[in-house]
C-alpha cells in the first residue's frame, strides 16, 4: 500500500511540474491573443466613436460621448499593455469591469442566462474577453512579461545595493 501512495506521489508531482512549465507559455499566448483582440476592439472603437456613442446612446449609458472614448482608449491601450505583460494585473482589473459592464448593459439577456441557459452566456461577446481578463488578473501575466523583466531587474539592483560596500 505504502508503494502505491508513493507512486501516485510521484506521479502527481511529475505533474504539478509539469502544469507548471506549461503555465507561462499559456499566459503568455493568452495575453498575446486576449491583447491583440483588445486593442482591435478599442482601436475600432477609436477610429468609429461617432457609432460607439451613438449605440452607447441608445442603451442608456450616462454621457455617451464621454464614455465611448474612454473605453474605445482604455481597450485599446490596455490591449497593447494586456499583450506586452505591462502593468499587467493592474490593466486586466478596468477590462474586467469593462466586461462586467458590456455584459450587464450591452448582453443583459446573455448575463441572464448564465444558470438557465449558459451556452448563451458563453457564446455571447464579452465572455471570451471577461475570461482573458480574468485569467491575467488571478494569475499575473507569467514569467515572460515585461512586469516579470521589471521584477528580475529590481531584485537584482536591491542585491548589488545590499552587496556593495557602504
Amino acid at each position: 500500500m505504502s508503494n502505491r501512495i508513493q507512486l501516485i506521489e510521484l506521479a502527481y508531482g511529475w505533474f504539478l511540474r509539469a502544469a507548471n512549465a506549461c503555465q507561462t507559455p499559456l499566459l503568455l499566448a493568452v495575453r498575446l491573443y486576449w491583447g491583440w483582440q483588445f486593442w482591435q476592439s478599442g482601436w475600432g472603437k477609436v477610429m468609429n466613436i461617432p457609432r460607439v456613442t451613438e449605440y452607447f446612446t441608445s442603451l442608456g449609458v450616462p454621457a455617451p460621448a464621454f464614455n465611448a472614448h474612454f473605453i474605445a482608449w482604455l481597450e485599446a491601450v490596455g490591449g497593447i499593455l494586456l499583450a506586452l505583460g505591462l502593468f499587467s494585473r493592474l490593466i486586466a482589473l478596468p477590462l474586467t469591469i469593462d466586461m462586467v459592464v458590456a455584459f450587464i448593459v450591452g448582453d443583459r439577456e446573455a448575463l441572464g442566462a448564465v444558470l438557465s441557459d449558459p451556452d448563451k452566456f458563453y457564446a455571447a461577446a464579452p465572455y471570451t474577453f471577461l475570461f482573458a481578463s480574468l485569467l491575467i488578473l488571478f494569475f499575473g501575466p507569467g514569467k515572460l512579461s515585461l512586469d516579470s523583466l521589471i521584477v528580475w531587474y529590481r531584485k537584482k539592483r536591491a542585491l548589488k545595493s545590499d552587496v556593495a560596500p557602504s
